[in-house]
């Protein structure tokens, strides 16, 4: 039964009595709702607001001696954890990350120290258990500094592995962790779950670009045709369409084995790379329709847009640090601005 005031969420299967108060169980299992979230969650569909209330739960029939495990609240990662604690009896503190994964929230602040610590006071954890320590994921080392927690609120921080699919043989072993559970991949089947937000978020500028190009497209001689809109913009259009395969999709599969350790390079050069198969396509089908140097703005405009969609995953990679995330978007984004101008003017010029 639910807590007047309270939402019974499906992953809620009851309720625990502590010292503390009622703690929610949640299941192990999870079911079409959840699926459906994730997939929504892995095409950025309401992505901001998929999260968990933050507070104690639990899995199985923990007592004071079961160990705490601590997440963010966005549910990929609260669902991640739990799915892998089957057969397991556990606490679990969900930390106020404001709907951002581990890893992420590390970076940004919002999974520090002085979080843990207040949580770990606000849910009355020390009432709760009787040992004093709590199990982070690794992912969250970069942001939280396990001396001042134990500082804050007297209880040691030990890191768990990289994924939570270790979990269970890392608790088996005494929390031990083997080489391979500290090991950060960004394997193919990674690289492409972080893809789809990308092509999502696209769609908020793709049709006002499209419609740009189309509009621009019919600027010439007679001041506007509409047989240039179609004529040439269809290969503009599809020129901004390379760009966006390009950045978002051809850089994380072909990551490793692109040129430069800069993602804006690679994105410009895997859209640029495209743009120039598109400018070849419309050599050969429409010859007549642009100009050298209208097939030059095809391939800028390629190579920009790819190159500003290939930075958005450097938030997503084991490769890049926040300070060099930031210099990189410092150095190429006026690039990126230049190269649309420059693009702008040539397609312009080109119809005359």
């Amino acid at each position: 039964m639910a807590r007047p005031g309270y939402e019974l969420h499906p992953f809620v299967e009851t309720f625990r009595t502590t010292l503390a108060g009622p703690v929610p169980v949640v299941r192990t299992s999870l079911d079409r709702r959840d699926f459906r979230g994730t997939l929504g969650a892995r095409l950025g569909y309401g992505r901001d607001g998929y999260r968990v209330a933050p507070g104690l739960y639990a899995v199985g029939r923990p007592g004071p001696d079961s160990p705490v495990l601590v997440t963010a609240d966005y549910k990929l990662s609260f669902d991640a954890l739990r799915r892998e604690l089957s057969g397991i009896d556990a606490w679990i503190l969900v930390l106020d990350t404001r709907g951002i994964n581990v890893w992420c929230a590390a970076g940004k602040g919002t999974f520090s120290a002085a979080a843990v610590a207040r949580l770990v006071e606000a849910s009355g954890l020390a009432r709760v258990v009787s040992h004093r320590r709590l199990i982070v994921p690794q992912l969250a080392a970069p942001g939280l500094d396990a001396r001042d927690v134990r500082r804050r609120c007297g209880f040691t921080v030990m890191f768990g592995p990289v994924r939570a699919a270790d979990l269970p043989a890392f608790l088996r072993a005494g929390n031990r962790a083997e080489p391979a559970m500290r090991r950060v991949t960004f394997t193919l089947s990674e690289r492409l779950a972080v893809a789809p937000v990308e092509v999502y978020h696209a769609r908020k500028w793709l049709w006002w670009a499209a419609l740009a190009a189309l509009a621009v497209s019919g600027i010439g001689p007679g001041v506007f045709s509409l047989a240039a809109v179609w004529e040439r913009g269809v290969w503009l259009v599809a020129a901004i369409l390379a760009g966006l395969v390009g950045g978002a999709l051809v850089v994380p599969v072909f990551l490793p084995w692109l040129p430069g350790r800069a993602f804006a390079f690679k994105g410009a050069i895997a859209a640029g790379g495209l743009g120039l198969l598109t400018v070849l396509a419309q050599a050969a089908w429409a010859p007549a329709a642009v100009s050298s140097a209208g097939r030059l703005a095809m391939v800028l405009v390629a190579g920009s847009l790819g190159s500003y969609l290939a930075m958005n995953f450097t938030g997503s990679t084991p490769f890049a640090s926040p300070s060099g995330v930031e210099r990189e978007m410092r150095r190429a984004m006026p690039l990126q601005a230049v190269g649309l101008v420059i693009a702008a003017i040539l397609w312009i010029i080109s119809a005359f």
